[in-house]
């Protein structure tokens, strides 16, 4: 059975002055401020897009890899994950990338990265990301 979950957005303004705010609306978990100061700049205390974007590659590639760890008998302590999602104005985003780093017994740091490498090609959100390059950081903690 499929799942379709929402947020919205609401926006004032022009591009450049204007202002909106985030809602995630299907877990009601929040409302977030958006600009596009923030997005293209940087502004503290206002989110952008892109993360956003970073928050779910980073929650997705986590449960891939933690799907896949588990489903070969090596089930992980923790998963640490941040994604690093990169936009350039007047271009748009231009790539991903994953920081993990997981407590996972009996691992080489080899077999590690294989796990973390699959993760990466095959997470959901990973797939949908397919026309950005999308790089990886794995360590075991």
């Amino acid at each position: 059975m499929a799942l379709t979950s929402e947020a919205s957005t609401v926006w004032t303004g022009d591009l450049k002055s204007g202002h909106g705010t985030v809602s995630l609306d299907s877990s009601h978990a929040g409302e977030f401020p958006v600009t596009w100061k923030a997005r293209s700049v940087g502004s503290p205390n206002t989110t952008n897009p892109e993360e956003l974007l970073g928050a779910a590659h980073a929650a997705c590639f986590s449960m891939a890899l933690a799907n896949g760890l588990g489903a070969a008998g090596h089930t992980p302590e923790n998963i640490q994950t941040t994604a690093a999602v990169t936009f350039e104005a007047g271009v748009g985003i231009v790539g991903s990338h994953l920081l993990v780093s997981a407590s996972v017994p009996g691992l080489t740091e080899e077999q590690f990265a294989a796990f973390a490498e699959d993760a990466k090609a095959n997470c959901p959100v990973s797939k949908a990301l397919a026309g950005i390059p999308i790089t990886i950081e794995a360590e075991l903690a």
